[in-house]
């Protein structure tokens, strides 16, 4: 796969990407007027199924997690909690988002937060070659095989939808 990125300026994802010499693509969306996820995979030409949306959650005692789940599924707190080994989470509030992770809703993407939080994907990543996620701004998707975005930020694996 080859870096690229011409269409638009880098984000600090790419640029974090590229420092690790990973390979990834690039993939602009912003001139098709896509806002949720399916209609971002409908842009793209790509399987809803390998993109994955960026979601944070808070459990009771004020800790925070990171959840990637397919842009056509939901998440299942109940099985979110369980995965990371807590009672219970909620998502936060989108106005949290922002000063929490430095990404606005949208553009959130598990690469490059202010501060590393666990990060659980849906199982079904593993068998995909390639998924596909938040840039780190809203109309930029990235996509890169799993084994390397793991090799950035640790990333374990669960059903959670």
């Amino acid at each position: 796969m080859k870096k690229k990125s011409e269409k638009a300026d880098k984000t600090n994802v790419m640029r974090i990407l590229e420092q690790h010499h990973l390979p990834y693509e690039s993939h602009d969306y912003s001139s098709s007027g896509a806002v949720s996820g399916l209609d971002v995979a409908l842009a793209l030409g790509q399987e809803p199924d390998r993109m994955f949306k960026t979601l944070v959650t808070q459990s009771p005692s004020g800790e925070h997690y990171v959840f990637m789940v397919p842009v056509s599924g939901e998440l299942d707190l109940k099985k979110a909690a369980k995965a990371v080994g807590v009672k219970s989470v909620a998502m936060i509030k989108s106005k949290e988002l922002l000063p929490l992770t430095g990404y606005i809703h949208g553009g959130c993407s598990p690469i490059g937060m202010k501060k590393p939080f666990k990060t659980t994907i849906h199982h079904t990543a593993e068998s995909y070659d390639t998924i596909m996620f938040s840039g780190g701004r809203i109309g930029c998707q990235i996509e890169m095989s799993l084994d390397d975005l793991r090799r950035v930020i640790p990333v374990s694996a669960a059903d959670i939808v």
